[in-house]
């Protein structure tokens, strides 16, 4: 029997922001975009590794009571959730791409640990951190 984790879910404020910010400026592509009345599954996927989702979900009623669904996008638009992690093979060169394209950076490329690392954020509020492959 095989197994694997094809989808990681990301709650974010806005869909359609979302959408825009992960397929345009990270270059994403979209994979599953289906609606079931209010209801959006959306997910999408980086071009170099297909088999895993990217799901871009928004804190809603009935799957969660009303303050739930608050505190969720008050944690995620804090910055509060864990960070995702993006790896790229050259993180000083990725950064400059990305930074040209829109993306607003928390932290320049560091190298430390034996790495080159630069974090940057999703337009909800959530954190990601790039890293710089090592070979």
């Amino acid at each position: 029997m095989s197994q694997a984790v094809s989808v990681v879910g990301l709650y974010v404020r806005d869909q359609d922001e979302a959408l825009d910010f992960y397929v345009a400026k990270l270059g994403f592509r979209v994979h599953t975009d289906v609606r079931n009345g209010d209801y959006r599954w959306l997910t999408v996927q980086h071009p170099d590794q297909p088999s895993l989702q990217l799901g871009l979900f928004t804190p809603v009623s009935p799957m969660l009571d009303p303050g739930t669904v608050q505190a969720l996008r008050e944690i995620v638009a804090k910055g509060a959730m864990p960070p995702l992690v993006l790896a790229v093979d050259d993180c000083r060169a990725a950064y400059d791409r990305m930074r040209d394209g829109g993306v607003e950076f928390t932290q320049e490329p560091l190298e430390r640990f034996g790495s080159v690392d630069a974090g940057f954020r999703d337009p909800s509020g959530n954190g990601w951190k790039m890293i710089e492959s090592r070979r």
